[in-house]
């Protein structure tokens, strides 16, 4: 066999993961690099909530411990109302301080105390959910949307591969592949983002719902036992 007659082979391109982003198009480069981002951002939410909702968990347990201890609760309310830095204190702050407008304004009547006391321990754990929540709709909406982000950059990256191939009329595998793999890497990326997104997503809001009802069972014991003591002082 006549050496000159062997076909030559075709150079194989580059498939690491920085050649694949390099020789995308650049409408699959901005996919990429904003998904990218979302998963940057994503795992900096997981970060920070899962820091947060540990310290929130802590925090209401210490202030049980003392609340259910017998401390004073005046003694209690001027040591938290200086910062209430958690959840349940700020709950315990608003409903004292609600209290004690009532006595130091000099009311004359007892009558709707209790409601006003729930009504703004009502807004109060409101608030602080909202606050636990915040961002949390990032999660969800990489969750959702960021496979569907990937399969655009797929797709559109798959339609420019067709194109090339159609141009340079040679569907070899070695022609072929590169441009398959920097439009599948697309839809990896938006996976990557979008999996844990969605995981943790679930996690915080399971973890946001416990916090709440725990706060909404505090509120329901404070709101007695001061119901008790507008029934002692009337």
């Amino acid at each position: 066999m006549n050496p000159s007659d062997i076909a030559p082979v075709a150079p194989v391109a580059s498939v690491s993961l920085w050649a694949l982003f390099i020789q995308a198009h650049i409408v699959v480069k901005i996919v990429m690099i904003g998904l990218m981002v979302a998963s940057v951002w994503v795992w900096a939410i997981v970060v920070d909530k899962t820091i947060l909702y540990a310290r929130t968990q802590r925090s209401i347990d210490r202030f049980e411990q003392v609340f259910w201890s017998g401390q004073n609760l005046e003694e209690l309310y001027q040591t938290l109302s200086t910062r209430p830095n958690h959840a349940i204190a700020a709950l315990f702050v608003a409903a004292m301080r609600e209290w004690k407008r009532t006595y130091e304004g000099g009311a004359k009547t007892l009558a709707g105390l209790t409601e006003r006391v729930e009504k703004v321990m009502d807004v109060t754990i409101s608030r602080e959910v909202e606050r636990l929540e915040r961002r949390l709709l990032v999660l969800a909406t990489v969750g959702s949307a960021g496979p569907f982000v990937g399969l655009f950059g797929t797709v559109w990256g798959i339609m420019t591969s067709f194109q090339s191939i159609a141009a340079s009329k040679n569907t070899s595998l070695a022609v072929v592949a590169p441009g398959i793999a920097e439009a599948l890497f697309a839809t990896a990326l938006g996976l990557v983002a979008a999996i844990p997104a969605t995981i943790f997503y679930n996690k915080f809001s399971s973890q946001v719902s416990r916090i709440a009802q725990r706060l909404e069972g505090f509120a329901d014991e404070f709101s007695a036992i001061l119901s008790r003591q507008v029934d002692e002082r009337s």
